[in-house]
């Protein structure tokens, strides 16, 4: 599976991240609102948010979020933990968008992008959303995500996080909301 495509729809252009994105990025993520019910709400703060960036460019899988009218960059997302077996599955999680784009179509259409490319390599995407970030687990719901009964707890600076996950698999995707769009 190609973890670092470039895709296009009406609204949007998804293309790997680069080193030298890291000014355009910053100046979205450094706004502490969009951390605010994430586990690791202190992202916005400038070495934070470069231990992020950097783990990202390091692990490839990362994607820069550009909204087409504008040619700003709105956020990031990123394929990460791609496993061939049993079908093949792959998480698509780190994302975030500045606060202009929320609540309309752009995590829709972000979201339904990146899936309709993992979904023909695998057979299930899965995602991993903070247990109390409200915003992530209404943002999964609204995309046709189901959540299953797995935890993760993950390692944070701050102390241990859990994890709760949601998982669209084709069959899902092929009749859920985003199939429509």
């Amino acid at each position: 599976m190609d973890r670092q495509p470039t895709l296009e729809g009406a609204r949007l252009l998804l293309r790997p991240l680069r080193p030298d994105d890291w000014d355009a990025l910053y100046a979205v993520a450094s706004d502490p609102l969009i951390w605010e019910v994430h586990p690791a709400h202190d992202r916005w703060q400038e070495p934070v948010f470069r231990a992020y960036f950097d783990d990202a460019i390091a692990q490839g899988g990362a994607l820069a979020v550009i909204d087409k009218s504008s040619g700003a960059m709105i956020g990031s997302s990123r394929f990460q933990n791609y496993d061939p077996d049993d079908g093949g599955s792959v998480e698509i999680g780190w994302t975030f968008l500045a606060r202009s784009h929320w609540g309309g179509t752009y995590n829709a259409e972000m979201k339904r992008l990146m899936l309709a490319h993992a979904l023909a390599s695998v057979e299930r995407v899965v995602f991993r959303v903070g247990e109390t970030n409200w915003r992530s687990r209404g943002a999964m719901e609204k995309i046709g995500g189901r959540l299953t009964d797995r935890v993760d707890i993950t390692q944070l600076p701050a102390g241990p996080a859990r994890h709760v996950i949601y998982e669209i698999d084709r069959t899902n995707f092929a009749s859920g909301p985003l199939a429509s769009d």
